[in-house]
């Protein structure tokens, strides 16, 4: 019978191994400034709670708006100016009188106007590019930080706030090299419970700081309290 019982607690040993994690949320942002410009709007009241398609933060893009606005009224300019001179060289094209230089000369206009086309046209994608990134909008993140306040100026790379994407939760844990293969078809329990959760990832080099282990990734879903301390055990 001691056979028995001491055959048992080492099967048990073997086979079950416990670690302790904290659950995290599965992303953490930290955005930063796309563009520099003054700060006209910042939503201080929604720091602590989960965004609803909000705007979180907001640029001055005023000037932006107004050049986008002539950009447009110049690209409209041109294509006309192209048809026009397009429809000139056409004409002047079929007058046998007219020298080759006459007719390059009125190809070369044509050109000219379609270089500043592609030119404008990047200009103006450009300035709906930096518009975009002046309105700062979150779908459902939770805004864990609000970095900078209304009539702050900042300058790209300036951080802006923190958001945490709390649809999973991720356990992190170190393991010893030789036991990670073990540990995969085995069972999941969470302080306890028998779940559902499966292995997310196996990072196979070794951590700089556990130098033996490999770190391990597991997912959770629907976490209502994270930043708490729970028992990992592989059984």
């Amino acid at each position: 019978m001691r056979i028995f019982i001491f055959c048992f607690i080492l099967i048990n040993t073997l086979f079950a191994s416990e670690y302790y994690a904290k659950l995290e949320p599965i992303e953490s942002y930290k955005v930063k400034a796309a563009v520099s410009g003054k700060v006209v709007f910042s939503n201080t009241k929604i720091e602590g709670s989960k965004a609803k398609n909000s705007t979180i933060i907001e640029l001055d893009s005023k000037v932006n708006k107004m050049d986008l606005s002539q950009s447009r009224n110049k690209l409209k300019f041109i294509n006309e100016m192209i048809a026009i001179e397009n429809n000139n060289y056409n004409r002047l094209n079929k007058v046998s009188s007219k020298s080759a230089f006459e007719k390059d000369t009125q190809k070369l206009k044509t050109i000219n106007l379609k270089s500043s086309k592609a030119d404008m046209i990047i200009k103006i994608e450009n300035l709906k590019d930096t518009i975009k990134n002046k309105k700062l909008i979150e779908k459902s993140n939770y805004i864990s930080m609000i970095a900078v306040k209304k009539g702050d100026y900042v300058n790209p790379g300036t951080l802006l706030y923190e958001s945490k994407d709390l649809s999973k939760a991720k356990l992190e844990i170190f393991v010893p090299i030789m036991e990670v293969e073990n540990l995969k078809n085995k069972t999941i329990f969470i302080d306890g419970k028998k779940s559902n959760v499966k292995i997310n990832k196996i990072y196979t080099i070794a951590d700089t700081q556990h130098i033996s282990s490999y770190k391990v990734q597991l997912l959770v879903p629907n976490v209502k309290t994270f930043s708490r301390l729970v028992k990992i055990e592989f059984k």
